[in-house]
């Protein structure tokens, strides 16, 4: 069954077309990925899901629950849970006070409960607590609570912001770029910590990456997108070797030249094997 179901999604800003009749499902438990190149819709169809952006036309269904149009707090009810291109931290509060914030559309006491500090509202804020420690140490956090989320280094602020994802205890994560501006090693740690929420967690993950080593190396599936249409998908594999999106990155003239070595390549070894013949 998918988790999440796009039907013929739409977006257009004035008389722009930023997506056009997207249609896609994604199967609950896997990592999938939307690539494409620069402004090609990716993050625009991310804002539709996660309520930044109401769907021009369409519908989009997440756990068989209609969310095309909901605002974002509804949405991360629903369980959508999501990290930016940009790091978008609370950077004057901890990390620990980042992932709590995540976690308050789970919490269950009322306001007016809240301001009384009742016996239930303290229980719970120690029970929150050592949760956010929990999440943190799972990113890779440990130990890091009390730290400002400034003063944290580039890699672990990702990081962080996962953990602060988590938090809302998503069905749905999306990660828009999350290795962008990482070192080598920086990347394959994040690419281990994402396929530990998938395994470990059961959380199905839709990213947009622009790494392809990344893309190819944990993806199960691909969409690809071109000035806000879908152009391809399938495997990796599928993925790959498929013009279309050859073309879409690299230019009709540098992918046509690619299929005339091709092309070229092919026709000199079946010449050769014929002479061995």
């Amino acid at each position: 069954m998918a988790l999440l179901e796009a039907r013929k999604i739409s977006k257009n800003f004035g008389g722009l077309a930023a997506v056009s009749d997207l249609s896609l499902d994604i199967e609950k438990g896997m990592i999938v990925s939307l690539i494409g190149p620069n402004g090609a819709g990716k993050t625009t169809f991310f804002n539709m899901i996660s309520g930044i952006y109401k769907p021009t036309s369409g519908q989009m269904l997440l756990d068989g629950k209609e969310i095309g149009g909901l605002r974002p707090n509804r949405a991360t009810a629903l369980g959508l849970g999501r990290t930016f291109q940009n790091i978008r931290l609370f950077s004057n509060m901890t990390a620990l006070e980042n992932v709590l914030v995540g976690m308050n559309c789970r919490l269950k006491s009322a306001w007016y409960h809240a301001l009384l500090q009742t016996r239930s509202v303290v229980q719970e804020e120690v029970r929150a607590g050592g949760r956010a420690q929990e999440l943190l140490a799972y990113v890779g956090l440990g130990g890091r609570g009390e730290t400002l989320a400034k003063n944290l280094p580039y890699g672990l602020q990702r990081r962080l912001e996962i953990a602060r994802a988590l938090a809302t205890q998503p069905k749905l994560l999306l990660l828009d770029e999350p290795t962008a501006g990482m070192n080598p090693q920086e990347t394959v740690d994040a690419m281990a910590l994402i396929k530990r929420v998938r395994d470990d967690l059961g959380i199905t993950i839709l990213l947009i990456e622009h790494d392809m080593k990344v893309v190819m190396s944990i993806s199960e599936y691909i969409t690809v997108l071109d000035y806000g249409a879908k152009i391809a998908e399938g495997t990796p594999e599928q993925v790959r070797s498929n013009p279309k999106v050859v073309e879409a990155y690299l230019g009709k003239g540098v992918a046509a030249g690619i299929r005339r070595v091709k092309q070229k390549v092919v026709a000199q070894i079946e010449s050769e094997e014929d002479g061995t013949a």
